[in-house]
């Protein structure tokens, strides 16, 4: 984060928004991420993004959760703030759509970080249950591999180990 913050453009303000595994790593969850997935909406602030994966010997992606589920309604009101170094501020993403994605995918530390979500207070259970069933039917097309019965599927058997 402050390696970003330092090499950013001098001039206006961004925001940078830790998704995935940096998520796990900023709370505590885990000690360490295969790799620092980022997004922000302007772009420029990754100018000096190969230098910075060099100098700090670390994998970076740009990813966010709607590259692989459907977008959860009022989904750029729920990121958390982090903290502002410079001219960067930083955020976990919406962890709603985090989770869902660590849920839909299913692999066992992607399940595990969604149980820190909802362990940290994060995400509400029943309020995630009803943003997953409010996404539209035609929010899926952009999805093939996904349909609404497996993500309410996979979102239920997640639900109900929890309790």
């Amino acid at each position: 984060m402050r390696e970003l913050a330092r090499t950013a453009p001098r001039r206006g303000v961004y925001r940078v928004y830790l998704v995935g595994g940096g998520t796990a790593v900023f709370a505590g969850w885990r000690p360490s991420t295969i790799d620092a997935d980022l997004h922000s909406d302007r772009e420029e602030v990754f100018r000096d993004i190969q230098g910075i994966k060099e100098r700090l010997d670390v994998n970076v992606e740009f990813a966010r959760p709607e590259h692989f589920v459907p977008e959860l309604s009022g989904s750029g009101n729920r990121h958390v703030f982090l903290e502002t170094i410079g001219p960067v501020s930083f955020y976990h993403y919406d962890p709603y759509a985090q989770i869902l994605s660590k849920i839909v995918r299913g692999f066992r530390r992607d399940v595990e970080d969604a149980r820190h979500f909802v362990r940290s207070d994060m995400v509400d259970p029943d309020r995630l249950r009803a943003l997953v069933l409010e996404i539209p039917d035609s929010a899926y097309s952009a999805y093939p591999a996904l349909s609404r019965s497996a993500v309410e599927e996979a979102l239920e058997e997640f639900l109900a180990e929890l309790t």
